[in-house]
């Protein structure tokens, strides 16, 4: 199957297009989707595989800080990745995430997401590694562990940037999942 990809910014996407990613996202992700995960979606680039008028596969990449060291990382972080379940194993999750990690190659300092045991096979052929040191979050009470977040976070290293994958990662504040 060849699927249409349009690449854009969540700005340039109609209401329809928007309500088509949202609804891919509930369909494939059911009670685990809420309004928060939605919105961390929201704000950077889209890219959307459609088959006719209808979304088969979305994805998007969108700026976080993440702090490793003693260096405030701008980081691409990938979130709502999703494939439409009659339309798997077709290639579609690498058709959405590969303009995205050239994104995230050429404007950010590395690539982040949070992955399902399911997913992090997919992640890890891509080129994706493992975070193997403590994950932690920058709150409004300040630095707090996040320890249930340990191994489900996935990097793509990016040229002159060095990275200890055996030390601790700290992400932004946001409300709902931080990671």
């Amino acid at each position: 199957m060849t699927a249409k990809l349009q690449i854009a910014h969540t700005a340039d996407l109609d209401a329809s297009a928007l309500q088509a990613a949202r609804g891919l996202l509930d369909l494939v992700f059911g009670d685990e989707m809420t309004d928060q995960d939605w919105e961390h979606a929201l704000g950077g680039m889209h890219a959307l595989a459609w088959s006719a008028d209808t979304l088969i596969g979305h994805a998007s990449v969108i700026q976080r800080r993440l702090i490793h060291g003693d260096r405030a990382l701008r980081t691409g972080y990938v979130e709502g990745v999703a494939v439409h379940p009659a339309h798997r194993g077709q290639g579609l999750g690498a058709t959405v995430m590969e303009p995205l990690e050239r994104i995230i190659r050429s404007a950010y300092d590395l690539g982040a997401l949070g992955s399902t045991e399911e997913a992090a096979g997919f992640y890890a052929h891509r080129g994706w590694r493992a975070w193997e040191g403590e994950t932690w979050a920058l709150t409004p009470a300040g630095r707090v562990r996040t320890a249930d977040d340990d191994g489900g976070i996935y990097v793509l290293a990016t040229p002159g940037v060095p990275l200890d994958l055996q030390g601790d990662l700290t992400c932004d504040w946001r409300e709902g999942d931080v990671w």
